[in-house]
């Protein structure tokens, strides 16, 4: 399978990110539906990964807030999971917060994604705290 990693194409491709957002966070996760959709998707960049067929495999959301890039909704469907494919959408979400001149990127990230993150370039700025029953820590990325 060949997946090519890309800003979102249009209204559809958002809404296949967003779908597979809900798969993963609200039916795989347990997440309430109303946590994951917060009024802020409109205002977002979204990055999706697309397998041959033209599926959204693979998605996160960037939000700029002036020196800051909050990475957020990352996620990957359960059949392209271990593929590279969480990595691939993190180097093009730096090339993104490059192109905005942004000081950092920062996220939220469950304890068991850490390392993917920390492979990446994050590390680890707060203690665990629990969001939707999930065990996170704040995660930040220099851009300096």
């Amino acid at each position: 399978m060949t997946v090519t990693v890309r800003c979102a194409q249009g209204p559809r491709e958002i809404a296949d990110a967003m779908a597979l957002r809900s798969a993963v966070f609200v039916e795989e996760q347990g997440v309430p539906a109303h946590e994951d959709v917060d009024g802020r998707d409109d205002e977002a960049l979204h990055l999706v990964a697309v397998d041959d067929a033209g599926t959204v495999v693979g998605t996160c959301r960037l939000l700029v807030d002036g020196p800051t890039l909050k990475l957020g909704r990352m996620a990957v469907a359960v059949t392209a999971r271990r593929q590279g494919i969480g990595l691939r959408l993190l180097d093009l979400a730096d090339a993104e917060a490059t192109s905005a001149g942004v000081e950092r990127i920062v996220l939220g990230a469950q304890v068991s994604a850490v390392p993917l993150y920390e492979q990446a370039g994050y590390t680890t700025r707060s203690d665990v705290f629990l969001d939707a029953g999930i065990e996170h820590v704040w995660m930040e990325k220099q851009r300096a």
